[in-house]
């Protein structure tokens, strides 16, 4: 069953909705900033017991707002953005339920297989969710490191997620190239996952109303979940509220 799954990005310290492919340095395109911190919507999501979402730090400057969410909610919460072997323990010891990992297990765009296998040795893959956020190429798609701004060598097949299910029990994939615009989701890529991923995957990028949950709920046979972002009323957005999300979840 499709469910809505609830995000905190960090930009520049700030609560943020960005336009992902956007991101140059640390300027971006931003749709929404947040007079609140992000301790204040990790407590939101725990109120209403919206599991399974993910903070998300983009660039530096967070780590105070990422703790802050972290310790609000101990368990609630999986966390991104510059994990690496080195420091996964320690956000897993400020409260985050999973470590997101992407840009450190690639090399000059190539996929280390050895940095996979020591990170999930070393903690787990009941706590290890990999980060497949992709661009879209000639053929398909091709996962995308540094913020979204590098396409790596690695594409999203049935083949990859088969080898990568191995190492960590969720997957989480942005689509880059619509994250931010709410024009709508990649049907594609959903379609892809829905039939290709063996395990739980959170689906990002694009979505605009409470029907993209109906639509991502189709096309993946129930077996994606949605992230709503920029669209969402308490990131300013109007396309969706929070409380429809929770009804739609409480429904499935």
């Amino acid at each position: 069953m499709t469910l809505f799954r609830p995000c905190i990005d960090l930009h520049d310290g700030a609560v943020k909705q960005i336009v992902g492919g956007s991101l140059q340095g640390d300027n971006a395109t931003t749709n929404f900033i947040s007079e609140k911190s992000a301790g204040y919507y990790a407590a939101l999501y725990q109120q209403h017991q919206l599991t399974g979402g993910h903070i998300i730090s983009l660039g530096g400057g967070n780590q105070v707002a990422a703790q802050q969410a972290l310790a609000t909610w101990p368990g609630g919460m999986q966390y991104g953005g510059g994990v690496t072997f080195d420091n996964a323990h320690d956000y897993l010891a400020m409260g985050a339920a999973q470590v997101i990992v992407t840009s450190w297990l690639f090399e000059d765009k190539q996929f280390s297989w050895a940095r996979l296998e020591q990170l999930a040795d070393q903690i787990g893959p009941q706590q290890l969710v990999l980060d497949l956020s992709c661009r879209r190429v000639a053929g398909g798609w091709q996962i995308a490191s540094d913020r979204w701004q590098t396409i790596t060598d690695t594409a999203i097949t049935a083949e990859v997620l088969r080898s990568l299910s191995s190492y960590c029990c969720e997957f989480l994939i942005h689509a880059a190239d619509v994250e931010g615009l709410q024009q709508g989701i990649d049907s594609e890529l959903v379609a892809l996952l829905g039939h290709e991923s063996p395990l739980p995957t959170t689906y990002a990028g694009g979505a605009r109303s409470l029907a993209d949950l109906e639509k991502v709920s189709a096309l993946s046979n129930g077996r994606v979940d949605l992230t709503i972002g920029s669209a969402l009323d308490i990131f300013g957005g109007s396309g969706v509220t929070l409380d429809e999300c929770k009804e739609w979840n409480n429904a499935q």
